[in-house]
């Protein structure tokens, strides 16, 4: 016990040492020079927001003028008519416009394209988000063609390695989460949609903790459209005791059903809505929090308080850890609970039996 709790500590020791090198990063990712104030609100929301190309990091040169590095991705832009596509990397960090045609693009000092004469730009860029995106299905896709090769080639034996941890998920998520709330019949039916929601959520939440990744969970974009498809999934799959029991409640008295009955229909906006926030503002919020802990070093300049604040953000990145997993449950957990409520046979023996 005491050989694994020094092992413990040294190694936390070392992850210490290792944010507190590093920290001056923080600096250049703010794009602040020496002589000018540390802002902790520019530096947060430059990693909070999306972009149009990944920011790694800036550095000096040995005249002192600082660099951006980043990487540039496809801007896709439909104005009037013309498709327009390029990298990012000619705007030159938003320095320059750029023309094609007719069309003369520009970014504003948010960091939004915007079309020099006021035509109105339908965009379908690839962005940070969208990148991020693109690389939890990569590796989602990777991931589980390599288990389902595995059971293939060890059919009837006992699965081992990345086998083994998939499929207790997996088996998790269908005999507590789904099972349990859409029940036996049903079940096999959304299973899919609930698994593949379960893990792409959590694969986009881990991505958005590894250093310089992309807050996608943090995104009020994405998480309004995978609360858009549990909207459509549960309404379309709704039967008509579902529908019959928000317009018209049985056993409850005429008189109060010109009140519940818009009550109950605005539910069925609020529920996915509420999926929406939830897991905007959890995820958003961690990332804000380690990232305020990080400002505190610039702020009082004192290597104290940085080394402090970093112990606070591996804290903080232990959490989020288990955040991520967590909102990823909750996300599939609700989901599977409004497909149940609307696919229910006997709702009311059902209610009465919870």
């Amino acid at each position: 016990m005491k050989t694994y709790t020094q092992k413990f500590l040294f190694s936390f020791f070392l992850l210490l040492l290792s944010l507190w090198a590093v920290s001056p990063l923080a600096k250049a990712e703010g794009g602040h020079g020496d002589s000018e104030k540390f802002n902790p609100k520019d530096m947060i929301m430059h990693h909070v927001m999306d972009s149009y190309e990944w920011h790694i990091l800036d550095y000096k040169d040995a005249n002192g003028e600082e660099h951006p590095v980043s990487i540039p991705l496809p801007v896709i832009l439909f104005t009037d008519g013309s498709l327009d596509i390029f990298m990012s990397s000619a705007f030159h960090h938003g320095k320059e416009q750029v023309i094609k045609g007719t069309n003369v693009y520009r970014m504003d000092e948010h960091g939004h394209i915007k079309e020099a004469n006021g035509k109105k730009i339908i965009d379908l860029s690839i962005t940070k988000n969208v990148a991020s995106m693109l690389i939890s299905a990569i590796i989602l896709i990777w991931v589980f063609t390599s288990v389902a090769k595995a059971y293939v080639k060890q059919a009837g034996q006992a699965p081992k390695g990345a086998q083994n941890f998939f499929e207790m998920i997996i088996v998790f998520i269908r005999d507590e989460v789904v099972i349990p709330n859409i029940g036996e019949k049903h079940y096999k039916k959304y299973l899919p949609y609930l698994l593949t929601l379960f893990f792409f959520i959590w694969t986009n939440n881990l991505l958005g903790l590894v250093p310089g990744g992309a807050n996608t969970s943090g995104n009020i974009a994405f998480t309004m459209t995978l609360a858009l498809i549990t909207f459509l999934v549960t309404n379309i799959s709704g039967n008509k005791e579902y529908w019959g029991h928000i317009f018209w409640t049985p056993g409850v008295p005429k008189l109060l059903m010109i009140i519940l009955a818009p009550i109950e229909f605005i539910g069925i906006f609020t529920k996915p809505f509420a999926l929406m926030i939830r897991l905007f503002a959890n995820i958003t919020g961690g990332h804000i929090i380690i990232l305020s802990l990080v400002s505190f070093a610039f702020i009082f300049k004192s290597i104290t308080v940085g080394f402090a604040a970093s112990a606070g953000v591996v804290v903080m990145m232990f959490l989020e850890l288990f955040v991520a997993a967590l909102q990823s449950y909750i996300f599939t957990l609700l989901t599977s609970l409004f497909i149940g409520m609307a696919i229910a046979e006997h709702e009311h023996e059902h209610a009465e039996h919870h």
